[in-house]
């Protein structure tokens, strides 16, 4: 349970409706591709758009995520469970109704590990429900209260959505914007979601201000100041940066209207990210607004047997804890192996040839470290991980200098998309022959004896200068510590 965040005599409750699109080939409730199109509603049948007559058929690829993510977050899957109708007006869903899950969702009773500065925090997970989603809007002209008009694109009504609720456990909106990349990590590694396709997170956030001495110091919220605070959802987050910056202002907002006097409305507000803001929508729904009832075109459904019979992938913190253990790996260097499942499998293969620091070196340093330089992400060289391997091996194997592994051929790769065989024999970054490397260092000692005086002298940094002589005359060939060592020794 999160801490008590208290700013004066006030403090913020925050709960969260996180919409995941899940990574199925089709829609969840008929055979309509999922895949993205630049063409608006060509991606449409008579079932997603809801026409008279048109029937559904639940996607069993969607439950089967559904039942992942379950398990993941340790929720209970009971016996029975149903989907409902969901009854409100808006332009971009075609029936006047969505599809969803009401008093008997998939995923019930759940919890979710984050680390938060430092501090390991459990918030509680309510439900986790399966859903369509509704067609997308096109504001044109402007943010939605400013534009000259709006289209809509109905590609997207149908695609499956999970929708996880989580209990009102946070306390700042930092907590959410941990919260938040924690889980996008855990379902990244069940391979039940795509961060990098548009719309694939979104988060609705409710916020309510109560007295902070309604909080104990454990982060126990005192159940009937929350019901008698008024609350606004937050709608239009995106990411996990904007969460945080959504609700820091709207924290702020309402916490300077309370000092001022002003009741807090309870109502939806929208998140203009371009102004920063958030701006009033419409007054909050209530649950009997909605008048939910039983879809009769599904039946039950009964899968609670699944959660044994799917298995699922080692999950971030125990593999962590696992590449601490097995590999000696320190915390921070586990942290980064360890960021995306993909990252992590190319760690093990490359352990599997080479030291595991090394492996662990060239993995979350040099290539991490390029590739966030680039704004790249580790999936777009996935195909080339074998040529990462044979840049490693020639590192491993004295055939190139760390140098000029780094600085050169990696660089080469990843901005020319050369193999590292043949940026190494364009650039001619082959190791000299120790009789090339003993003339460099006889040639650096006869042209510098101010620096041989005054590393006799005891001054540490005269070595570091007849390095980089070599290294200049073998055009970094050489290997410096094989250089320092010849160095001194010639020199003594």
């Amino acid at each position: 349970m999160a801490q008590a965040q208290e700013q004066g005599d006030l403090a913020v409750v925050i709960g969260l409706e996180v919409h995941i699109q899940l990574e199925t080939d089709t829609k969840i409730f008929c055979g309509c591709s999922t895949e993205p199109s630049d063409e608006p509603n060509t991606r449409t049948c008579p079932v997603c758009l809801g026409l008279p007559g048109a029937l559904p058929v639940l996607n069993e690829a969607a439950v089967e995520s559904a039942v992942k993510v379950g398990k993941a977050l340790d929720a209970s899957i009971p016996e029975e469970t149903r989907f409902h109708r969901k009854n409100y007006y808006y332009p971009d869903l075609p029936k006047n109704f969505q599809i969803t899950q009401y008093d008997d969702p998939i995923c019930q009773d759940g919890e979710l590990e984050c680390s938060v500065e430092g501090t390991r925090r459990t918030v509680g997970i309510r439900r986790a429900h399966l859903e369509e989603d509704p067609g997308s809007l096109k504001h044109q002209g402007g943010s939605i209260d400013a534009a000259d008009y709006t289209l809509v694109d109905y590609n997207r009504a149908g695609v499956p959505l999970l929708e996880i609720v989580t209990r009102p456990d946070f306390r700042g909106a930092e907590e959410v914007r941990a919260f938040l990349a924690k889980l996008e990590e855990v379902l990244e590694y069940l391979g039940v979601f795509n961060a990098s396709r548009d719309g694939s997170l979104r988060i609705d956030a409710n916020l309510s201000v109560v007295d902070a001495d309604a909080i104990d110091e454990d982060g126990t919220l005192d159940e009937a100041a929350r019901e008698n605070a008024n609350r606004t959802e937050v709608k239009n987050i995106s990411s996990h940066k904007g969460a945080e910056k959504a609700l820091a202002y709207e924290a702020t907002r309402q916490k300077n209207a309370i000092r001022r006097g002003r009741a807090v409305e309870q109502e939806t507000r929208h998140w203009d990210e371009s102004r920063g803001i958030t701006v009033s929508m419409r007054s909050k729904e209530e649950e009997k607004d909605y008048r939910y009832f039983g879809e009769a075109d599904l039946p039950p459904l009964r899968v609670s047997h699944w959660k044994e019979e799917i298995e699922i992938p080692e999950l971030p913190d125990a593999r962590r804890e696992r590449f601490q253990s097995e590999y000696g790996l320190n915390e921070e260097a586990a942290d980064k192996l360890t960021s995306t499942k993909q990252v992590a499998d190319f760690y093990e293969e490359v352990t599997e040839q080479f030291d595991p620091d090394l492996a662990a070196t060239w993995v979350a340093d040099e290539l991490l470290g390029e590739l966030n330089y680039r704004d790249m992400d580790v999936t777009e060289i996935e195909e080339r991980f074998d040529e990462v391997s044979r840049l490693i091996e020639l590192v491993a194997t004295d055939e190139i200098t760390t140098k000029n592994a780094r600085e050169t051929v990696l660089r080469t790769m990843l901005d020319e998309g050369a193999t590292p065989d043949s940026v190494v024999e364009a650039e001619e970054l082959g190791k000299t022959s120790g009789d090339e490397v003993q003339q460099a260092v006889k040639e650096a000692i006869d042209e510098n004896p101010d620096a041989v005086e005054d590393y006799h002298n005891g001054e540490g940094g005269a070595i570091n200068f007849l390095v980089g002589q070599v290294m200049q005359k073998t055009g970094g060939s050489a290997d410096p510590g094989d250089v320092n060592q010849l160095l001194q020794t010639e020199i003594e």
